[in-house]
């Protein structure tokens, strides 16, 4: 037997099972009998068996002819499946796409595109999230272990370059100060609070290793100080309960202010910080026809969730 059998001729064959005669099998493959004939009796000579045989002016498939037009048939159906697929994803409609998004996004606009396409009967794309900070979540994408990455970058830090990456931007959102309530400087600021005000408060700030950390230390340096941390918490919802708590200040994205705990206050900032929010690809599938539907996804409903965090959701916001 050869080593790999002709794919159309095992067609053929399937089609001759389904069909019934050589002249149906030719008209419905547009060829002449005497062509269907020939490639049968090729596929004959690459097996090594009978695959037809003759019963009165009807050709019939033989115990292997039957086993071989099923594996045919089976051929045909794969084919279909691959060519619906591949159309598919020519058009953004099916496929699994791996994400990777910061906490704030992963829990707010990413999940509300997951929804949104799980529901969209016209496509049939699958993701994967993984929760990732926007310097580890880059790295996945570059090797290659995501396909899109939900990323951010604060107005006074400086942004890294990556070459082979191409960036969409979804959103900004402004950073706020929380305060506990009972401070002074939440009840006597009626404009926005000047950060030089906060240079002997106790503060929470993220680790030191994440951008969030890098923002805070930034931004207290334009405004002339060094922090005095007392806490140290990646999770805002544990700064803000630590702000509630009487315990410290904090610098807080917007995004992460949608629900804020009793005895916080929210201030605006005179030497204004913003965090925008972006989406990474690689170059070299930034075309890819499923990605761009993710991404148109969550362009839209990244920008819908910042607008909708109001200075009442966010509990007192000052200006």
């Amino acid at each position: 037997m050869a080593d790999v059998l002709d794919v159309r001729r095992l067609q053929m064959l399937a089609a001759l099972r389904r069909l019934g005669t050589i002249a149906a099998v030719a008209a419905e493959m547009h060829l002449t009998p005497p062509a269907v004939s020939m490639q049968l009796a090729a596929l004959e000579r690459e097996v090594g068996l009978p695959l037809t045989e003759r019963q009165g002016r009807r050709v019939v498939l033989t115990p292997a002819g039957q086993v071989l037009a099923q594996h045919g048939r089976d051929i045909v159906d794969l084919v279909s499946v691959a060519e619906l697929e591949v159309e598919g994803l020519r058009h953004g409609a099916s496929g699994t796409y791996r994400l990777a998004a910061f906490p704030t996004a992963a829990r707010s606009y990413v999940t509300d595109t997951w929804r949104e396409l799980q529901a969209d009967r016209t496509t049939g794309l699958e993701l994967r999230l993984t929760e990732l900070e926007p310097d580890d979540a880059a790295a996945a994408l570059a090797v290659g272990e995501v396909e899109v990455a939900v990323t951010h970058a604060y107005s006074n830090v400086p942004p890294v370059d990556r070459p082979s990456l191409t960036a969409r931007p979804l959103t900004t959102e402004d950073v706020l100060l929380a305060v506990p309530a009972s401070w002074e400087v939440a009840r006597a600021s009626g404009g926005r609070a000047d950060l030089a005000d906060q240079a002997g408060a106790p503060w929470v700030v993220p680790h030191a290793d994440l951008a969030c950390a890098r923002m805070v230390r930034h931004a207290c340096a334009a405004a002339g100080f060094r922090p005095t941390v007392v806490a140290e918490a990646t999770d805002f919802t544990v700064q803000l309960a630590l702000v509630a708590a009487g315990v410290a200040v904090a610098l807080v994205p917007r995004l992460a202010a949608s629900h804020v705990p009793d005895g916080v206050r929210l201030l605006d900032l005179r030497a204004p910080v913003t965090r925008h929010h972006f989406a990474l690809v690689r170059r070299s599938s930034r075309n890819d026809a499923g990605i761009r539907r993710i991404v148109d996804a969550l362009v839209g409903n990244a920008s819908r969730t910042v607008a909708a965090i109001t200075p009442d959701d966010a509990g007192a916001v000052l200006r």
